[in-house]
């Protein structure tokens, strides 16, 4: 595999502000530093996403290879970004065929800074085969505490979407951005990279993505594109979201905090451990 160039631009992910409370006192607090980043893909301009900056270069890699432009990360000779000017420039070694009718047919996602997802996607659902994936409730229960745990730009500013990446509860990656959609097409970009390796460790444990937002169509799609067949949530899930999912045979898995969470679908997929789960609080009946 050809790995393409990439910059490592570096950008602060918050930033100070002076506020008022409710005591009527000044204090200052650490607020997201969210901006806006356009994609050129061969000098055409693509896209323009709101985000925190963190990886901007597997972000971009991830919304191409997510919104199925680009198929091969050989395909891709650079990724240059420059924050001073807010842009991404993508150099393809060959371009890209019918850039203009594939990119005609856009969808507004329910995402965090309006996410858009290219109409094709959906014609591509029931050609994904999933991985023979299965995760044990003990599993679930330390990938929920590792996010508890994980410290993050929610905890000091709020305002963020956290989405990380499992092997069994190993964490491998943990991204946040303004929207999840982004954080997800980041992690997207950095599997990318990771192909060569992506088996060596630890074969045999799933692949498990985690979000704190709601697992819609996208998220499903997403998640299912990058051979992921095991997605928690601390939401819930939308109508469209549970449909592909099952139509998929995905697990989702929703309102994942502490001891509790809800399996919608795949539910073949968790290898359940009732008694982990300790005494039904009369609440819960």
């Amino acid at each position: 595999m050809t790995r393409p160039v990439l910059t490592d631009a570096r950008a602060p992910l918050t930033r100070s502000v002076q506020v008022v409370n409710a005591h009527g006192e000044e204090e200052a607090i650490s607020i997201p530093a969210e901006r806006d980043l356009t994609v050129y893909v061969d000098k055409r301009e693509l896209v323009t996403l709101m985000t925190l900056g963190a990886h901007p270069e597997w972000l971009v890699l991830g919304y191409l290879r997510n919104q199925r432009l680009v198929r091969s990360l050989d395909a891709v000779e650079s990724v240059t970004v420059d924050w001073d000017v807010g842009a991404a420039a993508v150099r393809t070694r060959e371009g890209i065929d019918d850039i203009e009718e594939r990119t005609s047919r856009r969808v507004v996602t329910t995402g965090c800074g309006q996410g858009t997802v290219f109409g094709a996607l959906m014609d591509e659902v029931d050609s994904v085969h999933l991985p023979d994936a299965r995760l044990t409730q003990a599993q679930l229960y330390a990938i929920v505490n590792a996010i508890r745990l994980q410290e993050s730009t929610y905890k000091s500013a709020g305002s963020v979407h956290g989405c990380a990446l499992f092997r069994g509860e190993e964490m491998l990656l943990f991204v946040e951005d303004v929207g999840r959609h982004n954080a997800i097409d980041t992690i997207a970009g950095w599997m990318w990279l990771q192909e060569d390796n992506a088996h060596a460790a630890a074969p045999d444990a799933p692949l498990v993505f985690y979000t704190t937002g709601r697992l819609t169509s996208e998220m499903v799609i997403k998640s299912a594109q990058m051979g992921v067949a095991i997605v928690v949530s601390r939401s819930g899930i939308t109508q469209m979201g549970f449909e592909i999912a099952e139509r998929l045979g995905l697990c989702t898995v929703g309102r994942a905090t502490g001891k509790h969470f809800l399996c919608y679908t795949g539910r073949e997929r968790l290898l359940l451990q009732p008694a982990l789960a300790g005494t039904r609080l009369r609440s819960e009946t």
